[in-house]
């Protein structure tokens, strides 16, 4: 019996982010600010899962991700797993995480918070709950809900 192939080369050095909640490839595409000229981006879209029916899986070369774009990722995909790779070998190998507040990552959904004026006060969010993701607005106290984050991105 013929060993399968790898659908998808491995990179030399970057990032892989597994386990993205399956369609949301393009949220976090979108978040990261990608494709850009100069980095090459591979998606794997509904891959079946042990963990579960489906996922999606990105490969960005040369490139390793911040902080704060982890932490925009958490709020797609809170199941996501980062792997920095170099040398063709992974490095590091974690699970995204959520901040107790978060910082400048959405925008509040009440148009009357004082954050969607002309007030130089950048949006800041408190996490109270992972599963389904519920915030709230640190200025105004509106609830978040992640559908609500969803149509930000």
């Amino acid at each position: 019996m013929k060993k399968p192939e790898m659908k998808v080369k491995p990179i030399k050095n970057g990032t892989v982010i597994d386990h993205i909640t399956a369609n949301k490839s393009l949220h976090v595409l979108k978040i990261l600010g990608l494709p850009s000229e100069d980095i090459t981006v591979t998606i794997a879209m509904n891959v079946s899962s042990k963990e579960s029916k489906q996922k999606d899986i990105m490969k960005i070369e040369n490139r390793e991700l911040k902080t704060n774009e982890l932490d925009k990722i958490a709020l797609i995909s809170p199941n996501a797993t980062i792997n920095i790779i170099r040398d063709y070998e992974i490095i590091a190998k974690n699970k995204v995480s959520f901040m107790d507040e978060l910082e400048s990552i959405i925008k509040c959904t009440n148009p009357k918070c004082i954050t969607n004026t002309n007030e130089p006060i950048e949006p800041k969010f408190h996490l109270l709950k992972t599963s389904p993701i519920l915030l709230r607005c640190h200025y105004c106290e509106r609830l978040i809900k992640a559908t609500d984050i969803d149509m930000q991105f």
